[in-house]
């Protein structure tokens, strides 16, 4: 999650548009995995407002994040893995991206993915 706990991370070593270095880092990520004998990944990318952090008991913590982008980024992925590309962005993603990223995408028809009322319009690059 980039950008999650903006606090923590100086100021120069954050990004300063998350979404747009989500959305770049899901393409490298496509294209430095895309040639690994035996890896089958997807990688879906979502936008929005989430929670993250530490929960769990004093002797058992666990990093999670929760939310609407959050869900819909995990559906993403279990779609990319039967597309070509491997990788999906959800359509708010891509209008929250700077123009220069959003042209790396295109644009697909909207899809129902598990779970959600609202159909998604996913993108891929």
């Amino acid at each position: 999650m980039l950008g999650a706990d903006r606090r923590r991370v100086p100021a120069r070593s954050r990004p300063a548009d998350p979404t747009t270095a989500a959305l770049a880092a899901a393409r490298e990520l496509r294209s430095a995995l895309g040639g690994v004998d035996g890896l089958d990944i997807g990688i879906g990318v979502s936008a929005g407002i989430a929670v993250a952090g530490n929960i769990g008991a004093p002797h058992r913590f666990e990093y999670t994040a929760l939310g609407d982008p959050v869900d819909e980024a995990s559906r993403l992925t279990e779609l990319a893995k039967r597309t070509p590309g491997r990788v999906l962005a959800s359509g708010s993603a891509l209008y929250f991206a700077a123009e220069h990223e959003q042209h790396n995408w295109t644009l697909g028809d909207l899809v129902r993915l598990r779970g959600r009322r609202r159909p998604t319009l996913p993108a891929a690059p």
